[in-house]
């Protein structure tokens, strides 16, 4: 669990917040463990989110490029 956040990709970072979701779950821990894996699952997720968030905005932009782009090829319907 000591990889830094910055480094992680998404598949990585969720792979890793599955585990630490399962292990919060099962239980068995200390209460100062269980803190330390809910920050960690926190700073996981939040890779994640910043993950989406730029492939929603990288779909965004070429979904606006390509209506742009068939936007400049139909004929004018005047």
């Amino acid at each position: 669990m000591a990889t830094t956040t910055d480094a992680l990709g998404y598949e990585q970072a969720r792979d890793e917040l599955i585990d630490v979701v399962r292990r919060l779950e099962a239980g068995g821990t200390t209460l100062e463990e269980s803190l330390a894996l809910w920050e960690r699952g926190e700073e996981l997720a939040n890779v994640c989110r910043r993950w989406l968030e730029g492939a929603r905005a990288r779909l965004d932009a070429a979904l606006a490029q390509e209506e742009g782009a068939s936007g400049d090829k139909e004929p004018n319907a005047d």
